[in-house]
């Protein structure tokens, strides 16, 4: 491990993605941890208009990723540091492109026979109003509309009417040309963090808004984190079991979250898994990392050693 500590580290964070806010908070918080784990040269990074050959020149020995939503979670990053020759933080290639697209992994979740709910793909190409009430009909009347590829709950919202649905896919079809409609489900929101090959503490949160959206997740005063989240040692054992096969079936692997909420009759069912989420000291992963004996510095180094 001491030679891993003397190691050139390179943070990339911020790029141009819709979640360049989120993610220059979590670099900063990243960059500092690492200082504080003991890593001697950490080079905080911007990708924005940034050209990744430089790092070939900077002689950097390992990156960590801290770039959420496109060109920095979804498989391209990825690849490049490959083709330079870099080892990086978090999931390869093949399982960062497919945990960025919702529905590519609903699918993999169905196919393997994980509970997720029903669903529906919608293409901007062919949409018309009357395949909006089609949808609506079959999904049960209400639905959580999500663009494919983005993340913090950019251009999501929810519809229980044919025009509110027209309305909601116009908005979604402004970030993928494919959107993701989903059964809406009414229940509670739980969160699993992956580190390694393990399951950590669930976390429930609570928020007074619709669904736990981007104000709730980024600027809200009011949303609520429990972890231990208050299930029963079963429900935990089940829940943290349900986290680590998804995180196996979508192909991912060093460290990341899934996300699930349980329904009224108490099933579970699997939202989405993310690849690089928030990592301020107060986000979701941290959160569970503590309630697990693991302080920041301590997590962040952790994620350093799975990149080996």
């Amino acid at each position: 491990m001491a030679n891993l500590l003397t190691q050139k580290l390179a943070v990339l964070f911020g790029g141009n993605s819709a979640e360049r806010e989120v993610s220059l908070a979590s670099g900063e918080a990243i960059a500092k941890g690492l200082a504080e784990a003991g890593f001697s040269d950490v080079n905080l990074i911007d990708t924005k208009d940034f050209d990744l050959h430089r790092l070939v020149e900077m002689n950097v020995d390992r990156v960590f990723i801290a770039l959420h939503g496109r060109g920095g979670e979804d498989g391209s990053l990825q690849g490049a540091l490959e083709f330079l020759g870099i080892p990086y933080t978090g999931s390869g290639v093949l399982g960062s492109a497919l945990a960025m697209d919702k529905i590519k992994t609903k699918q993999i979740l169905q196919s393997v026979g994980l509970p997720t709910a029903a669903f529906a793909i919608v293409e901007k190409a062919s949409f018309t109003e009357a395949e909006a009430k089609h949808v609506l009909e079959t999904l049960g009347g209400k639905v959580m509309v999500k663009p494919a590829c983005e993340g913090s709950s950019i251009g999501m919202s929810i519809a229980s009417t044919d025009a509110e649905l027209t309305s909601a896919l116009e908005n979604a079809f402004q970030f993928d040309d494919e959107v993701l409609v989903e059964a809406w489900i009414d229940g509670l929101e739980y969160t699993v963090a992956i580190l390694g090959s393990e399951a950590l503490p669930a976390i429930h949160m609570q928020t007074p808004n619709d669904f736990y959206d981007y104000q709730a997740k980024y600027q809200s005063t009011e949303t609520q984190y429990h972890c231990p989240a208050g299930l029963s040692d079963d429900d935990e054992k089940v829940l943290r079991d349900l986290a680590e096969r998804a995180f196996k079936a979508v192909g991912t692997s060093g460290w990341g979250r899934v996300d699930f909420m349980r329904n009224r009759e108490g099933a579970w069912q699997i939202l989405e898994v993310n690849t690089v989420p928030g990592m301020t000291e107060t986000s979701l992963v941290p959160k569970a990392a503590k309630v697990h004996g693991l302080s920041f510095s301590q997590l962040v180094r952790r994620i350093v050693e799975l990149s080996e």
